[in-house]
């Protein structure tokens, strides 16, 4: 399951700001076209949403896995959205998708890729966490599941891959102590959410708080408290960056933090 690593690792775990199937497939598409170096000549979100209409992805117990194919050589990637709602998928079982873990499978990483889905949904079938997905409240609890499962995944792997899980998570517990030093309050108050700052524009701000997305998204300052400080104070919300990620044409997607009081 490394690539699933490397997405929470590299920040690709968002909360779906809707509960849209169509919508949610283009967002989590549009996270892999965005990772740095992705030399593309076809878009990832025209080969998601053609296979989809082929053939469902849903897996069922609330998870579902589209992917898209590539000729072109690269890494297996992905992404990974969580709804706390739940999607109405057309899963096989009927019930609602609650995560979706999508990925990019190049012509070189066909049997990489076989090997991952196969040890992920082997995961799901085994363990009771990954099939109360609609238990989860937040996007803390959701990495942290994840990270559970990978961990028993890699139980029979070597001693880097072990090394990279513990490494992953002290850096996550050190974000987490930082950022209830500078807001004041228990982490379990924090409500997660992503700001998207593409220059020349106002931040686009991706969570399920309605208000607080539209009082972040009139905050002109925003985008710079955050590049220069690592936080934000303003109009009684607080902000904290636990982790930024760099794209193409200066794009940067913050995965933060909030407080309102």
């Amino acid at each position: 399951m490394k690539s699933l690593l490397n997405a929470l690792q590299e920040g690709r775990l968002i909360e779906l700001p809707d509960n849209d199937k169509t919508e949610a497939l283009e967002l989590l598409a549009t996270l892999i076209e965005a990772i740095p170096d992705l030399d593309l000549e076809e878009g990832i979100t025209e080969a998601v949403l053609a296979r989809e209409q082929a053939h469902n992805t849903g897996i069922g117990k609330g998870w579902g896995c589209p992917h898209a194919r590539s000729a072109k050589d690269g890494e297996l990637l992905c992404s990974v959205g969580w709804t706390p709602t739940g999607i109405d998928y057309g899963s096989p079982d009927g019930k609602p998708v609650h995560l979706i873990v999508m990925y990019f499978v190049p012509d070189t990483q066909k049997n990489a890729y076989l090997k991952e889905i196969s040890t992920l949904a082997k995961a799901i079938q085994s363990q009771a966490s990954l099939q109360n997905l609609q238990e989860l409240t937040d996007l803390g609890e959701v990495r942290h599941r994840l990270l559970d499962a990978i961990t028993i995944a890699l139980e029979s792997t070597g001693p880097e891959a072990r090394a990279r899980m513990i490494k992953l998570e002290a850096r996550q517990a050190a974000v987490a102590e930082q950022a209830t030093e500078i807001v004041g309050v228990s982490p379990r108050n924090f409500i997660p959410l992503s700001i998207v700052a593409v220059p020349g524009t106002r931040p686009v701000v991706l969570s399920l708080d309605r208000d607080l997305v539209d009082a972040l998204e009139k905050d002109e300052q925003l985008v710079g408290r955050l590049a220069h400080s690592g936080h934000s104070d303003h109009a009684g919300i607080r902000v904290v960056v636990r982790q930024s990620s760099n794209f193409q044409l200066d794009r940067v997607v913050y995965e933060c933090l909030a407080f309102k009081g």
